[in-house]
């Protein structure tokens, strides 16, 4: 694992476009301070049972979007990540190589989370722009200039399971449905003990990353990390631990 993140570390804030397709990320996401991180922390919650994951960024938590391109291939995503040393089984998915990650994004031109209506209209697939959780499996990935993306499989293979919250892509992704709350600098996500095997004690990271989806090149992921922002350790070594409230 640590392999990987170095491989993503080498490639910190590149922003080459994917052979055949145009890269659409806002060009004020590179100075944004609102994707500069400041800290990170997790906190167990030892009352309620459960675990707060925060990223505290030099300007506004969730303060920047994606501009909606209008279609699915392209499609761009922005992300407050946590890498983890978490297994694959404690949140749900079969056993795999991968970093377990959990991803706060936003993304306008789609909604992958068909069960939960974030923004409370009583329409479920138009709220993909409002920051949500999701549980990845991140892969090295030298195709993309960020060296990662979400690990794909074939569609229905036998051994794949996946959590029956899942979105229903051929990657390793979940749509948990966690609260994300954002408050000034701060961006958070609230994880009951009970949906990560009770895992309370694991090692953690924070990033700010930029990410887009390929339908359309088969030389690229379905779902790939092109630039990096910020990364709290400075070097992804997973460092912070859980810390009691």
């Amino acid at each position: 694992m640590k392999h990987m993140l170095f491989i993503l570390c080498g490639f910190l804030f590149s922003t080459l476009a994917c052979k055949g397709q145009t890269l659409n990320e806002s060009a004020d996401f590179k100075d944004s301070e609102n994707l500069i991180i400041q800290s990170a922390s997790v906190v167990h919650d030892t009352e309620l049972q459960q675990l707060v994951f925060t990223i505290t960024v030099k300007g506004l938590g969730g303060g920047s979007v994606p501009k909606k391109v209008g279609q699915m291939d392209g499609a761009p995503v922005l992300g407050y990540v946590f890498p983890t040393n978490l297994s694959p089984t404690d949140v749900g998915f079969s056993q795999t190589d991968g970093i377990v990650a959990l991803a706060l994004t936003s993304h306008p031109d789609f909604d992958d989370t068909p069960l939960w209506d974030e923004n409370a209209n009583a329409i479920y697939d138009d709220d993909g722009v409002v920051w949500h959780p999701h549980w990845v499996i991140l892969n090295e990935d030298k195709r993309v200039p960020g060296g990662l993306s979400v690990k794909q499989f074939r569609q229905g293979d036998p051994k794949v399971k996946l959590p029956p919250t899942n979105p229903g892509m051929p990657m390793y992704m979940d749509s948990p449905g966690f609260p994300v709350i954002i408050q000034g600098k701060a961006i958070k996500v609230i994880v009951p003990l009970y949906r990560m095997n009770h895992r309370k004690q694991f090692n953690f990271d924070a990033v700010t990353a930029y990410m887009q989806v390929n339908t359309s090149n088969t030389d690229a992921p379905l779902l790939g990390v092109y630039s990096v922002y910020s990364v709290a350790s400075g070097d992804l070594s997973l460092p912070y631990t859980v810390s009691d409230n």
